[in-house]
C-alpha cells in the first residue's frame, strides 16, 4: 500500500468519482485554474473541462444555491466553500433548503450534494478564517457531518459522500492536508457511522476528532510511559455518530476525555459527554473531562493563537486529573 498526502487522497477521490459518474461536477471559488486554495482540485480542470469544474465569483450563497438546484434535478455536485467561516453566508440555503428538501417534499426530492469545506486554526489566519464550526451543523437534522483525520479515511469517505444520495458537509482540517499515510490503490469506500479505535487501552477513553486525533495519540504515548494506557477513538463522522463504540469503550475503561479544537461550549465534546452521562453513567469512575479551545475568537498572533488551542500537554493534564 502506497503513502500519499491527505490532499492527494481527496484529489484521487474526486477524480475517480468524476470518471465513474458524469453527473458529478465541482463548483466553487478558484477550484479550476488555481486548483483550489489548498490544491485539492489540482489538474481536474484539464481533464474534465469547464463544464464539470466550475469556477465561480466570490458568492457562497450562489455556489451552494446552484449546487442545490443541480442536485434536485439529477446532478451530483460537489461544492467547495473555501473556509467554513464563509458557510455562514449560505446558511439560509444550507439550513432551510438543503437540509429540509427531502422531508418537506415527502421524499419526492433527494439532494445528492456534498459541501467540502476547511476548518481549523494553527496557521495565523485570524478570527474569520480559523473557526471550528462543525458542531453547529450537528444540530441541523438532514445533513450528514464527516470529519476524517487520515488520508485513507479522507478518500474513502469522500467517495461514499458523493454516492450516498444525501446532503453531506465534508469537513477538512487545514493542518491535515500535508499529512501522509497509507491509502489503498484499489477501489474502496468507507460508509458513515463507524468509529475507528486508533489505539487500544484499559485505563480511560479519549474521543478526539480531526487534527486532535494525532495530538491524542501523542498524549497517549506519553501517558503510556507513566503506566497509563489510554484508548483513543476517532468518530470519523459526527452525524451519524457511532455511539455504540464510544459507550462500549467507556463502560470498559470507566473514564472519558473528549478532545476537540472547537470551542468548549456546545462543541462535539459536549454532545459526546451528554451521551455517556445519560447511557453509561454507572460505569464512570471519575468526572468526564473536556479538552477544547477557549471560548474566544482565534487570535492572529502565533503565541496567542497557540494559547487558546488544545495542546498535547492539555490532554495529558486532563487524563492525569482523573486517573
Amino acid at each position: 500500500m502506497r503513502d500519499i498526502s491527505f490532499c492527494d487522497a481527496l484529489n484521487e477521490a474526486l477524480r475517480e468519482e468524476m470518471r465513474r459518474d458524469e453527473r458529478v461536477f465541482l463548483i466553487g471559488e478558484e477550484i479550476g485554474l488555481l486548483g483550489g486554495a489548498f490544491g485539492v482540485t489540482q489538474g481536474l480542470l484539464k481533464e474534465f473541462g469547464e463544464q464539470r469544474v466550475r469556477d465561480t465569483p466570490i458568492t457562497e450563497a450562489a455556489i451552494v444555491g446552484s449546487a442545490l438546484g443541480a442536485a434536485v434535478t439529477g446532478m451530483h455536485p460537489v461544492a467547495e466553500i473555501m473556509y467554513i467561516d464563509f458557510a455562514m453566508v449560505a446558511m439560509d440555503v444550507i439550513v432551510n433548503q438543503i437540509a429540509k428538501m427531502r422531508y418537506m417534499s415527502g421524499g419526492k426530492f433527494s439532494v445528492p450534494l456534498v459541501i467540502r469545506t476547511t476548518i481549523g486554526a494553527g496557521t495565523c489566519s485570524a478570527a474569520q478564517h480559523s473557526q471550528n464550526l462543525q458542531a453547529m451543523f450537528m444540530q441541523i437534522p438532514g445533513i450528514l457531518v464527516v470529519v476524517p483525520s487520515t488520508p485513507q479515511d479522507a478518500k474513502g469517505m469522500l467517495k461514499y459522500a458523493i454516492r450516498c444520495g444525501d446532503p453531506v458537509l465534508f469537513v477538512e482540517h487545514q493542518q491535515l492536508y500535508t499529512l501522509s499515510g497509507p491509502v489503498p490503490e484499489e477501489e474502496y469506500i468507507i460508509p458513515f457511522g463507524k468509529a475507528e479505535v486508533r489505539r487500544e487501552g484499559r485505563d480511560l477513553t479519549i474521543v478526539a476528532t480531526l487534527n486532535m486525533v494525532g495530538k491524542a495519540l501523542e498524549a497517549a504515548q506519553r501517558l503510556a510511559e507513566e503506566g497509563i494506557e489510554a484508548e483513543v477513538i476517532d468518530p470519523r463522522t459526527l452525524v451519524p455518530l457511532d455511539r455504540e463504540t464510544i459507550l462500549a469503550s467507556v463502560r470498559r475503561t470507566g473514564r472519558l476525555v473528549t478532545v476537540s479544537e472547537a470551542p468548549r461550549t456546545c462543541g462535539e465534546g459536549a454532545e459526546i459527554t451528554a451521551i455517556v452521562c445519560e447511557e453509561a453513567f454507572a460505569s464512570l469512575k471519575a468526572p468526564v473531562k473536556r479538552v477544547a479551545a477557549l471560548d474566544v475568537p482565534v487570535p492572529f498572533n502565533q503565541n496567542l493563537e497557540r494559547s487558546v488551542l488544545p495542546q498535547v500537554a492539555d490532554i495529558v493534564k486532563a487524563v492525569r486529573s482523573i486517573v
